[in-house]
């Protein structure tokens, strides 16, 4: 049996293969006839749409969704941020116009205060509420004349002109500027120290005082230098014109306010 399916089996394959090749050479024919004969007509391909919108397969739609994992510490996107956290911009501009006011209240209540201190130290001044102390100030000497109105006499123009008459003229010129300073620093208030010297005094007075005391003061200076540092003594009209000058020139009087 062998045998023979191997002997019948290249007859049967030949064979096959003629009549496949005569098919084929038929083939391009028929089908150019069929072709011509089933033209598709609008009725065919609609029914050919409606079989495939039936098929199960191929007639319905899906929809596929996808999964995708996001990380924990992904940012929002910049306008979610802004939206939120427009609150806390807002306290920011809140605690900064609060500070604001915060330094502008104590910056005027100290202008209030440096203000009114001002005011208070002027009005104090002008009524005289540092006059004690400055009193206490007035030195008792310059250089080493006494100047305190106790070891001078009242009339100091009357007893300066005794002493020049009896002689003592040194004397005489000594008690009239003695007297002039402490007219000059207890009634006129000029601020004459103890080492005060006559160029000063005699500038302080010119600043002063008006302008007949300065002159009488200046002429007083004039004639006391020469006598304490020369030896050299006015005339006695002149000595004795300044004693009668004295008590009208630098009696107690409100000095001039300096320039």
């Amino acid at each position: 049996m062998s045998l023979v399916r191997k002997a019948l089996l290249p007859m049967l394959l030949a064979c096959a293969c003629g009549c496949a090749q005569a098919q084929i050479e038929a083939l391009p024919a028929a089908s150019a006839a069929s072709a011509a004969s089933a033209a598709p007509t609008r009725e065919r391909v609609q029914e050919a749409v409606e079989r495939v919108r039936a098929d199960p397969l191929l007639g319905h739609a899906e929809t596929h969704k996808t999964l995708r994992l996001k990380k924990s510490g992904a940012e929002r996107p910049p306008q979610e941020r802004r939206d939120g956290n427009w609150w806390k911009r807002l306290a920011e501009f809140m605690g900064w116009v609060t500070s604001t006011l915060r330094a502008l209240v104590w910056v005027s209540g100290a202008l209030v205060v440096a203000y009114v201190l001002f005011r208070a130290g002027r009005w104090m001044r002008a009524r005289g509420a540092f006059e004690p102390r400055a009193r206490a100030a007035l030195p008792s000497h310059v250089q080493n004349l006494d100047i305190r109105p106790e070891s001078l006499p009242d009339d100091i123009g009357a007893a300066a002109a005794a002493l020049w008459q009896r002689g003592e003229q040194r004397a005489a010129l000594s008690l009239l500027y003695r007297g002039a300073l402490s007219r000059l620093v207890h009634v006129h208030a000029l601020p004459i120290r103890a080492a005060s010297t006559e160029g000063e005094c005699l500038a302080l007075a010119g600043q002063r005082l008006d302008a007949p005391r300065a002159n009488f003061f200046g002429r007083l200076v004039g004639m006391w230098l020469p006598a304490v540092y020369g030896a050299r003594m006015p005339e006695a009209a002149q000595a004795l014109s300044l004693c009668r000058e004295f008590d009208l020139q630098l009696a107690p009087a409100v000095a001039r306010e300096p320039a």
